[in-house]
């Protein structure tokens, strides 16, 4: 049998032959969701950056973190490139012109009007006007208002995550407990938050500022013992969340296997329910921060929050009770009332937006 021989030009053309090429698959678009067909591929997102994408679709979320950081940048970062101190008055001297009207008549019944200027140096810069050296002028102390604001802040957001995160921690453990347990031990925890929900907050601080009044307390741990009440009194609507969210997940599936792999109550409430409970922990916390701001602002508006002369957002609303400083000061008590109003809704559009994002309902 004879052997088919190709000449080199035969071997050139088919060298040149165009084989058609198989088309790529297009890439997903950045809109495709969590787990959508793409041809033959399925893109598969992690929960973490299927939660993060949903977040960041939202216009107010977004806004509402560039506050935040804004506020937190400005408040602990702020006072470090500011001139003056927490308590540091201005001790430029200030010429102060004064001018007294003295009248008198002469012998012929003519009055006449003359004045004494007097001209004198104040060693204090107080109530200074707004300029480039005092951006919110000065109090009535010659103290910086922008940097008693960025200080204020420091203290308010301070209290309002210590608290939170206090008050989750106690929550999540006492209402991990009686959600897993039941029986007598629910009947226990619940009943005391029952009583904790029936306590007015504001009436109860009243009291309290009053016993440190008596005492004699006035230094900055009067600021720590309140920190400490708020979550004494604030935990319980953590343990009811978290004690609810463990009663519908104690029957599922996976708990029945940690039941049967021999796992002790400890792991199995630490390990498989919380983390499952997380996502509504979050939200709760991220809400409950603006509220611990307002509690705080509202304590020091009427004088019984931190000491006096610490700088906090609700101390310095303080000054709107004073009739004259309300007409003739705006810079002095506006520019606090501000931030409070930005950092609470700031903390509620995130927290709206991380409870639209974790819920496995949401499409946007």
């Amino acid at each position: 049998m004879e052997e088919e021989v190709i000449s080199p030009e035969e071997t050139e053309t088919l060298q040149t032959e165009v084989v058609p090429e198989t088309p790529a698959p297009e890439e997903p678009s950045s809109d495709d969701l969590h787990g959508e067909n793409l041809g033959d591929r399925v893109k598969v997102l992690s929960p973490m950056r299927t939660v993060m994408k949903r977040f960041f679709r939202s216009k107010l979320s977004i806004v509402g973190l560039v506050i935040i950081i804004a506020l937190f940048l400005i408040s602990f970062f702020g006072p470090l490139f500011s001139p003056w101190g927490e308590m540091e008055p201005d001790k430029t001297p200030k010429t102060m012109v004064t001018a007294q009207e003295i009248r008198y008549t002469d012998d012929e019944g003519n009055s006449y009007s003359a004045y004494d200027i007097l001209v004198s140096e104040s060693l204090t810069n107080i109530r200074g006007e707004i300029s480039w050296q005092h951006w919110l002028g000065t109090d009535e102390n010659g103290y910086d208002v922008f940097t008693r604001l960025m200080y204020g802040g420091r203290i308010s957001l301070t209290i309002g995550f210590i608290v939170v995160i206090l008050e989750t921690i106690l929550g999540v453990i006492l209402g991990g407990i009686a959600g897993y347990f039941g029986g007598k031990v629910d009947n226990v925890i619940m009943r005391i938050v029952d009583v904790l929900y029936c306590i007015p907050q504001l009436p109860i601080m009243l009291i309290i500022s009053a016993i440190y009044d008596t005492m004699g307390l006035t230094s900055i741990i009067r600021l720590y013992y309140m920190m400490g009440i708020l979550t004494l009194i604030g935990w319980a609507g953590t343990a009811r969340l978290v004690r609810g969210q463990i009663l519908s997940l104690r029957e599922q599936e996976f708990m029945l296997a940690a039941t049967a792999s021999g796992l002790s109550a400890r792991k199995k409430i630490f390990k498989h329910l919380i983390p499952n409970v997380m996502p509504q922990l979050i939200v709760s916390m991220t809400l409950g921060l603006g509220s611990i701001i307002l509690t705080e602002a509202t304590l020091g508006f009427l004088g019984i929050g931190a000491p006096m002369g610490t700088a906090t957002w609700g101390a310095m609303i303080n000054y709107a009770t004073n009739m004259n400083y309300l007409q003739n000061f705006p810079n002095w008590w506006i520019p606090p009332g501000i931030c409070i109003t930005l950092a609470i809704l700031a903390f509620n559009f995130v927290g709206d937006g991380l409870r639209d994002a974790f819920d496995p309902k949401m499409k946007r």
